[in-house]
């Protein structure tokens, strides 16, 4: 795996600042629907994504030998893990998509790449 920089991290969130600029110039639904699709994955969606990395911030940061061990550190540490069981319980936004689906029909889930959420 590449060595993961701030500068890849930022091209990540161009990326998906750049998706919205595009929703808010009304596509076609269908297409937008194909373009958000990845994001909401049950498995491997946002959601699910950010609340992984937010337990492993969590985590590092516990168990780094430089973290002092107060308080304050540890209500940071609750609040990450408190966040990151927020996110997960977006997962399901998945099943929007395919309410989203059926109001336009079969024509999306039978579309050329495009299957529905599990």
């Amino acid at each position: 795996m590449p060595a993961l920089t701030p500068d890849t991290i930022r091209t990540l969130t161009e990326t998906l600042s750049d998706l919205t600029d595009y929703l808010r110039e009304d596509p076609d639904p269908e297409e937008a629907l194909a373009l958000v699709e990845p994001l909401l994955d049950e498995y491997t969606g946002l959601p699910v994504q950010l609340a992984d990395t937010l337990r492993a911030l969590a985590r590092a940061v516990q168990d780094h030998p430089d973290t002092p061990r107060t308080a304050q550190v540890t209500l940071l540490i609750t609040e990450l893990r408190t966040a990151a069981w927020e996110l997960a319980d977006q997962h399901t936004l998945h099943y929007v998509l395919d309410d989203l689906r059926d109001l336009y029909g079969s024509a999306l889930a039978s579309g050329q790449g495009y299957g529905r959420c599990r």
